[in-house]
């Protein structure tokens, strides 16, 4: 007898029909000897419902009570889902993330989730019921309810399944699985059938939509075994693993894009110890994230200094850094938000040195420039001009082959 966690998303749980679509596929699962913890979403639409409602009584909601209005979208999920798994003739019980209960910190409408207390679940799981617990939200020492942001519901089943000690953690989505590129501008895009936690938290963070980026680093730091698969279909997806000895041996696993970028750039920046800090400190107060930075020195003495910001922060980022260039005595600040980042990863790419310069061939070669270029052990990201995101997507995974089946490295390579 296993222990599972499954999680299904909005779209999976979106009406009553595919709920009771989803109490039928869960106990098929059970049905086989599993104890079964299964965490839900709100059903589709309707968070941004609630939050259409709070827009309507604060031009900026309140965000303690904020968390009390949208937290109550998975309540309705999960109630639902347990009387339809009674309907059936079997037992479930619905929980609260108050009622687990789910401990986080106090940061409202994006919490982390510090400690689960397992013991209500594991009373009824050994009472033969299926345990409901609602995703996205927690519970601080002081009894407030916290969410945790978007893709929330994902990290928590993961921690469940790690506080649990699960054997798998299944998280259902209206995909079939990790694909080498996206589907939907890469008509050769392949399934990925095994990937490692360090190659989905590069995904996760580059773009790759399909799973939060805390819950891979919650899978990562306790082992818990992920499969990503689809909620309309009984096919494998794709487990997310500890890395062996077949992941190193490949070239690159998957290809990503991001589109939510822009660029700015500090002209003629006095070239001097502290000028940095006195740049992204303001940013960082702002809590804008800066990601890849170029710095780039002309006659010893100013330098022009050029970073991404994520695009919705592109405006504020330029208010504050327009009073800092006053401030340090830059000549001007530019920025460019029709720009796109695109990415390609793969733990082969650490024993590979001709990758990187590989990508930088195929991209010349479409007459794509690369304006900014960031990399790590397993990935190469390149900021280009929005407009050649798809062509790069598509020439990159024919270059790299992702369309193939899986051919391990030579040794001489």
């Amino acid at each position: 007898m296993a222990l599972i966690v499954q999680k299904y998303g909005g779209s999976s749980v979106g009406s009553t029909d595919k709920i009771k679509g989803v109490a039928e596929r869960v106990l098929n699962t059970h049905k086989q000897g599993n104890q079964m913890i299964v965490v839900l979403s709100a059903m589709s639409g309707e968070t941004d419902r609630l939050v259409e409602l709070a827009l309507a009584m604060q031009e900026i909601p309140d965000q303690r009570e904020m968390d009390m209005l949208i937290a109550t979208g998975e309540q309705v999920s999960i109630a639902l889902f347990a009387m339809a798994i009674k309907n059936l003739g079997y037992d479930a019980v619905s929980l609260l993330a108050d009622q687990v209960a789910i401990h986080t910190d106090t940061m409202h409408t994006k919490a982390r989730i510090q400690e689960i207390d397992a013991v209500r679940i594991k009373k009824h799981l050994d009472n033969g019921k299926i345990v409901v617990i609602a995703g996205f939200q927690g519970v601080t020492d002081n009894g407030d309810i916290t969410t945790l942001g978007r893709g929330g519901s994902d990290t928590t089943a993961v921690a469940l399944a790690a506080a649990m000690q699960a054997d798998a953690c299944e998280i259902f989505t209206d995909v079939e699985g990790i694909y080498t590129a996206d589907p939907g501008i890469c008509a050769k895009a392949k399934k990925i059938d095994y990937i490692s936690y360090d190659e989905m938290l590069e995904l996760a963070s580059l773009g790759a939509k399909v799973l939060d980026i805390r819950s891979v680093g919650l899978a990562k730091r306790f082992g818990v075994p992920v499969h990503v698969r689809s909620t309309f279909s009984n096919n494998t997806g794709t487990w997310v693993v500890r890395e062996d000895k077949i992941m190193e041996s490949m070239l690159v696993s998957g290809i990503t894009y991001s589109k939510n970028e822009a660029r700015i750039t500090i002209k003629q920046v006095p070239d001097q110890p502290g000028i940095a800090a006195k740049i992204f400190l303001p940013i960082s107060d702002a809590g804008i994230l800066v990601d890849m930075i170029i710095q780039n020195t002309d006659d010893g003495h100013l330098t022009d200094m050029t970073f991404t910001v994520l695009r919705r922060d592109y405006d504020q980022a330029m208010k504050i850094l327009h009073k800092v260039a006053k401030e340090i005595n830059a000549k001007t600040v530019t920025g460019d938000k029709d720009i796109a980042k695109i990415s390609i990863v793969g733990v082969g790419m650490r024993n590979h040195p001709g990758i990187a310069s590989t990508m930088f061939q195929i991209l010349a070669k479409e007459g794509v420039n690369m304006m900014m270029v960031s990399t790590s052990e397993i990935k190469v990201s390149c900021v280009i001009a929005e407009k050649y995101t798809e062509l790069a997507v598509r020439a990159l995974h024919d270059a790299f082959a992702l369309d193939k089946e899986n051919v391990p490295l030579e040794e001489d390579e």
